[in-house]
């Protein structure tokens, strides 16, 4: 081989050797960047997950299949303030006499189905309803309970509010708390508590505007914040005060 040829074979070589080197820096600088990426995404993704798992955990489910296992004690007291944009209603429930009204409402109560909820019909003169999970007055909790009725209201008695076709005794998620003409209760309809403190934020939500006037909507949303359940002889407490 001739010395031209040595030297020109030489230089394809080094050329060659070059090419590969730049092609090997080129990868590691593509993996080093790669790695980077990784190091800076990883705890975002970690943060976005427990966002995630923390979000799902706050969302009220408002669909089950089958009523709740009868949990409570009923030789204990159950106490649930409804906590309200309006003040707050404190409203002893007789788990003794309607177990099974007591028990579901309860254990909704705890699983925050009436968190966020509406005080969706006001009676002036009679009363306040709520608890329909579209504001709606329609709807429930995907089941109803029944206990049996005992025709003995009074002014504070808190009632399950059921419709025309259900029967006597029903409860679903619904209910109204009366504030006059007890009389005007139906008798098939269950009382499953009384009002201890109060019921002068009942008057006063009953008595807001209506739209249209005359009807029994309420013109401004007033908004159940969440259901407190306490057991026992102590009262359920709540960060919003009575007025």
């Amino acid at each position: 081989m001739s010395k031209a040829a040595k030297r020109e074979r030489q230089k394809e070589n080094r050329e060659r050797a070059r090419i590969e080197r730049e092609r090997m820096q080129k990868r590691q600088r593509q993996v080093k960047a790669t790695r980077g990426l990784l190091f800076l995404l990883a705890p975002l993704a970690v943060i976005a997950i427990i966002i995630a798992l923390t979000s799902g955990s706050d969302t009220p489910t408002r669909d089950y299949k089958a009523a709740p296992k009868v949990t409570i004690d009923t030789k204990k007291t159950y106490t649930a303030t409804i906590d309200t944009t309006e003040g707050n209603i404190v409203v002893a429930l007789d788990a003794e006499a309607t177990p099974n009204a007591v028990n579901s409402f309860v254990f909704l109560a705890k699983n925050k189905f009436y968190d966020g909820l509406c005080i969706d019909r006001l009676m002036p003169g009679f009363g306040i309803q709520g608890g329909s999970p579209k504001c709606d007055r329609g709807g429930g909790p995907g089941y109803t309970v029944t206990d049996k009725p005992a025709p003995d209201f009074a002014v504070g008695s808190f009632v399950a509010a059921r419709s025309a076709d259900q029967a006597a005794g029903t409860f679903g998620s619904q209910f109204y708390i009366v504030s006059g003409n007890e009389s005007a209760v139906p008798k098939d309809d269950l009382q499953f508590g009384s009002v201890v403190t109060g019921l002068d934020v009942v008057t006063k939500i009953e008595k807001q505007n209506t739209k249209p006037p005359g009807s029994d909507i309420p013109e401004s949303v007033v908004r159940i914040n969440k259901v407190t359940i306490a057991t026992g002889n102590t009262p359920a407490t709540s960060s919003t005060s009575a007025p």
